[in-house]
């Protein structure tokens, strides 16, 4: 495992990210092609020390904010949405537990040993250890309180049977944030653990997607019995409220990928259009027009959901611009890319090429939780004054 070393300075992770976004769009097609998971990606981002970007300050890490990680992950976006992604579930967890109020974490009852315990996942990440995110379940999605993985206690520990889907990253992470529920509660009580790799975890090779192929987002099987401190916070039950109080790392981390995924799009659309001389045709401008202001008005909405969720987390109008930079990010990167593969013509289209990768890339965005519509829903009950976690009719999460 390459050492990492930790970029100093105002804006030094974003221009760490930048740094490497040639070397990641260089590699994105062959990942692609054969669907290899990113090792030298994640090597590149392990050795200039982006894996420990959320990391507190004194624990050696950047201690980055919300807003700075959303740079970071727009930025390798651009290179290859694959390995941002896998970025971003990796910042979904190292964030999470960084930036969790501390006082929020008692409240909710989180022990004095629960800190200990997150001190040394994050110096982990700091030390270049790689986390993924073991959520979805087929079947059930991301809808936490509609999952069969389930946990008991144990003496010492808890024992999780279950299976997951959609693991980014899986087989080459070193923990798992896994959601399970209580196997000896009839009403959903939702518990996170950070399962270690090792026995009683099982990769099964199933992700061969449209897009995103490079993410290694296999399927992955539990019959583990893990320690105490495992259970995220100390404290049982508490997965459903965080995701409904504060749902950044579950919705608004995922636009930032997005918005550079549509951003790739418009570059290699406006060289591919370079290099035919179709800059003379008016219609094919004005698709890269109408192209540059949707990307722009997308990022905007991602910055200001970033900075809000900085200046006040779970705050209600917060929440609301989380579900507005998820909706518009992963929309506009799919209508985005669409119409650049249109205005680039039929060449575009042929494996290998820049746009056909992209198209496919993109279009995932409006599928990852939470997908564009159950985003527009959520806005939809807020913005007719009803309660968007209580209103539906099907449980959100």
């Amino acid at each position: 495992m390459t050492a990492a070393v930790r970029p100093a300075g105002p804006g030094a992770a974003l221009a760490a990210a930048r740094g490497l976004v040639p070397a990641l769009a260089g590699r994105a097609a062959a990942l692609d092609r054969t669907g290899a998971f990113p090792d030298d990606d994640v090597d590149d981002l392990r050795a200039a020390g982006l894996l420990g970007v959320m990391v507190p300050e004194r624990l050696g890490g950047l201690g980055a904010t919300f807003a700075e990680y959303a740079e970071v992950a727009t930025a390798l976006g651009e290179g290859n949405g694959a390995t941002a992604l896998v970025f971003n579930m990796h910042a979904s967890v190292t964030g999470a537990f960084a930036r969790t109020p501390e006082p929020l974490a008692r409240a909710l009852g989180a022990p004095d040993s629960w800190f200990t315990a997150r001190d040394r996942v994050l110096a982990g990440a700091r030390a270049g250890e790689l986390y993924a995110v073991a959520m979805s379940e087929r079947g059930a999605g991301a809808r936490l309180s509609a999952l069969a993985c389930s946990y008991r206690s144990t003496p010492g520990g808890f024992h999780i049977v279950g299976s997951k889907a959609f693991v980014s990253g899986a087989g080459h992470a070193h923990a798992y944030l896994v959601a399970a529920r209580d196997a000896t509660s009839e009403a959903p009580r939702v518990s996170y653990f950070l399962v270690p790799a090792g026995d009683g975890v099982v990769v099964e090779a199933t992700w061969d997607s449209l897009g995103m192929r490079a993410t290694g987002s296999h399927d992955l099987h539990l019959d583990v019995v893990v320690a105490n401190d495992a259970l995220v916070g100390g404290v049982e039950g508490v997965a459903l409220l965080l995701a409904q109080v504060m749902p950044q790392w579950l919705v608004a981390s995922y636009a930032a990928v997005y918005v550079g995924v549509a951003k790739a799009a418009v570059a290699a659309a406006v060289a591919h259009v370079a290099e035919r001389s179709l800059g003379a045709l008016p219609a094919v401008r004005a698709r890269i027009g109408r192209a540059d202001a949707c990307v722009a008005a997308a990022e905007l909405a991602t910055v200001e959901a970033a900075r809000r969720v900085d200046d006040a987390p779970g705050d209600r109008e917060t929440n609301r611009w989380v579900y507005r930079a998820k909706l518009l990010a992963g929309d506009t990167a799919a209508k985005v890319a669409a119409s650049m593969l249109e205005a680039a013509g039929s060449a575009a289209t042929r494996r290998g090429h820049p746009l056909e990768r992209l198209f496919r890339d993109a279009r995932c965005g409006a599928l990852q939780p939470a997908t564009s519509d159950v985003c527009a829903d959520w806005l939809g009950l807020a913005a007719t004054g009803r309660d968007p976690e209580q209103g539906a009719e099907l449980p959100r999460w």
